[in-house]
């Protein structure tokens, strides 16, 4: 004799243990997407740093002796000629970058599924990171 098998005991689905639900309209979508752009950021700022400091090993240049102040027009100059300085700052501009990368996708995704509360959410993070960053250069000169 056998019996029936309603909370689902023997290993079978039942609908509360199954893999996707109506409630999660969008699973591998906006939210992969922004967990990979995250990944990517971390990886390239990761890299970039650890090239600085080696090349600061190679160069003799200690990691207390102080550096050079950041100009944008230099970037690409020492990152041609392998200078420390180059890596450094292109992987701090990186770690800077990511977080705003990540609310721009947001937003584009946001406004892709209609969601326009979190779209103007999302625009008003980006107004306040770019007045973060025009008050910042500002009061620098």
């Amino acid at each position: 004799m056998t019996a029936s098998n309603p909370g689902g005991q023997d290993g079978s689905a039942t609908g509360a243990g199954s893999a996707t639900s109506s409630r999660d309209p969008d699973p591998p979508g906006l939210e992969h997407s922004i967990a990979r752009l995250l990944s990517i950021g971390i990886y390239v700022s990761m890299a970039l740093l650890a090239a600085g400091v080696l090349l600061m090993l190679l160069n003799g240049i200690g990691p207390l002796s102080g550096g050079p102040v950041f100009d944008l027009r230099r970037l690409v100059p020492d990152l041609a000629a392998l200078r420390p300085a180059g890596f450094l700052w292109l992987g701090l501009l990186a770690v800077v970058a990511t977080p705003t990368a990540r609310v721009a996708a947001s937003l584009i995704g946001y406004a892709r599924r209609g969601e326009r509360a979190m779209a103007i959410v999302a625009v008003l993070i980006l107004i306040v990171i770019a007045m973060s960053v025009a008050l910042a250069q500002a009061l620098r000169g």
